[in-house]
Order: structure tokens, then sequence, then C-alpha cells
């Protein structure tokens, strides 16, 4: 075998290897960053708007209400006395006892979300009935254009009168007044809430 060979094969190893090393790298920076969200042909004023035409609403129902009662069954008819009349009943025959009514839990106050740092700054969400979903995925309520980010990472949802923000079991953690959040918190007007490079504040 000549010298020309081995060397073309030797170079041809090389490739080869570096081939397979850029094709790990990327693969593990996706698994890493995620995919980048990346706007073509508008300003930033545009993406400052609520994303309301591109992306589903997915609505996450809040806490269940208590069942209702059952019905109580009406009482049976006294028995007639010895050598008398037959009693009548004091309920009248086909007419239904209407059970009480099953407390609703109170609504949470008109706001909003202003987002006060981040890709979106300037973005005002309205909060309506519904849960809002924030993350990278195109298809949560607010899709965020943040590497940092989860695809599903936070939510916000009424409860008890109130707006909770919750933590989806993200990456990076959603932050309240600069804590890590491991469980539901109410989220109060002025708090700020930190997702990724993202910050917004509730806003009545």
């Amino acid at each position: 075998m000549s010298e020309l060979v081995v060397t073309l094969l030797r170079l041809s190893y090389l490739v080869l290897l570096w081939v397979l090393v850029l094709a790990a790298i990327g693969v593990l920076r996706r698994d890493v960053f995620g995919t980048r969200i990346v706007q073509r042909g508008r300003k930033a004023s545009t993406a400052a708007k609520p994303a309301t035409g591109r992306a589903a609403v997915v609505a996450q129902p809040g806490p269940p209400l208590q069942p209702r009662a059952a019905t109580p069954a009406p009482a049976p008819p006294p028995a007639a006395p010895p050598g008398g009349a037959p009693a009548r009943s004091s309920i009248g025959a086909g007419v239904a006892v209407a059970p009480p009514a099953a407390p609703v839990p109170a609504a949470a106050p008109p706001a909003r979300l202003q987002v006060t740092d981040g890709p979106l700054r300037g973005t005002s969400i309205p909060l309506g009935t519904s849960a809002v979903v924030l993350g990278r995925a195109p298809s949560c309520t607010v899709p965020l254009q943040d590497d940092y980010s989860s695809s599903r990472h936070a939510r916000v949802y009424p409860h008890e009168g109130a707006w909770w923000v919750e933590d989806l079991g993200s990456t990076n953690g959603t932050f309240v007044d600069g804590e890590r959040i491991d469980a539901p918190t109410v989220l109060t007007p002025g708090k700020a809430v930190r997702i990724g490079q993202t910050v917004l504040e509730l806003q009545r």
C-alpha cells in the first residue's frame, strides 16, 4: 500500500471523527438550551404585543367545586291510628325538596401581568377566569422568547379570591421576590416573579 493511500485513509478517519464530535455537540446544545425562537421581519414593538392569534390557549381547571348535597328522601307517612282515619303526610305527593346550594369559591379580582424585564419587556397580559401558562412552548398561553425558561415553566391561576403562581417542574426554577418557590404561592400586586430572564409583576 502506497504512502498516498495511507495518508488519504488517515484524513478520511479524521474528518469522520470531527463530524461525529460536531453532531454530539449539537445534540447536547439542543438538550440544554432548547430551541431558540427568532423573530424575522417584525419590529421589537410587535413582539411586545400579547400573543393572541398564534398560540392555543390552554385552560387549566381551578380547584374543584364541592359536590352538591344529596336530595333527602321524603319521610314516610305516619301510621294510621287504630280505629280512626289515616293521618295525612305533611309532605305533598310528587313535591321535591330543594337541596342546599353548594358554596362557590370567590373569583379573583380582575388583574393583569406586566412584563418588566426580559425579551417581552412592556407586554401586558390580561388575567381572566382561567389559568395562564408561561413557558417556551408555542402551546403555552404566553410563549416566552427566553432560552432559560422551560417548555412549560409556570402557571398563574385564580383560587379563593386571589391569584397564585406555581412552578411546573422547571429546570431553572421560578422565583418570587428573589426566593425560589417549591409550592403554589399567593401573588400580590408588586411582587416580582422571575422566569428565566423574564420578570413579571401582578397589577390591578
